[in-house]
């Protein structure tokens, strides 16, 4: 069986590490890709970045920040997209006191504090309770961060602080798709990501026990194991 060739999209201030394992599973079937968030202030631009260097058709998988960029992908060129996933991420717009915390950790990482907003105000809510004390997983995490820097933490906290709802885009999906997420996420929480697979008619729900935001990391054979699936489904 010949499967679809996927951009998988990394969430705010992470890179193509985040998704390590997944590649590692699915490159021996399938060309993977990792698509770039990391170039433009707003989510469109992105989006239309994304785009302009993806396949003619794909597959596409996004991880919270990334899933909001799939959400735009798809809601501009959704008949260039055969199956998607929307891994521990969220529809809706920001509410007006979480754009605030935005502003406020912009002005810290601009005074040059990057390290202690991703060690402090960030990557702790990112993981299960099992995992916080992982220093393994958070090294990796805030590696991820301080190698991106300033300028794209800047970038992408404006582009999320002002991104448009999607809501309205859920209801459009007529594609294969995979909603998953971590039981204990505390971002973007398993009732956002029923809401979506109820609202999306070819969705599989899967939610993850003993996980938070960063399934891709902290059960990554799993989430390999339901892309895998995903991408065998007939589009």
């Amino acid at each position: 069986m010949i499967l679809p060739p996927i951009v998988m999209l990394p969430g705010m201030m992470l890179d193509e590490r985040v998704y390590a394992e997944q590649v590692r599973k699915l490159s021996p079937f399938t060309r993977v890709i990792i698509g770039n968030i990391t170039s433009a202030p707003t989510i469109q631009d992105l989006a239309e970045d994304v785009l302009h260097a993806a396949p003619p058709q794909f597959a596409m998988a996004g991880l919270s920040m990334g899933g909001i960029v799939a959400l735009e992908i798809w809601r501009r060129a959704p008949q260039r997209v055969t199956h998607l996933a929307l891994i521990d991420t969220t529809p809706y717009a920001d509410r007006p006191e979480r754009q605030e915390i935005r502003f406020e950790q912009i002005a810290a990482v601009d005074a040059g504090n990057l390290r202690q907003v991703l060690t402090q105000s960030m990557k702790p809510l990112y993981l299960a309770r099992k995992n916080r004390e992982s220093a393994d997983l958070l090294n990796q995490i805030l590696e991820m961060g301080i190698d991106l820097g300033p300028d794209v933490f800047r970038r992408q906290s404006m582009a999320l602080a002002h991104r448009a709802d999607s809501t309205a885009t859920i209801a459009t999906i007529d594609c294969p798709s995979l909603v998953l997420c971590g039981r204990e996420d505390a971002l973007c929480p398993v009732e956002f990501h029923r809401t979506m697979a109820d609202a999306i008619p070819r969705a599989d729900l899967v939610i993850l026990a003993e996980c938070g935001h960063l399934a891709v990391m902290e059960e990554p054979n799993a989430v390999a194991s339901a892309l895998d699936h995903l991408l065998r489904r007939p589009a």
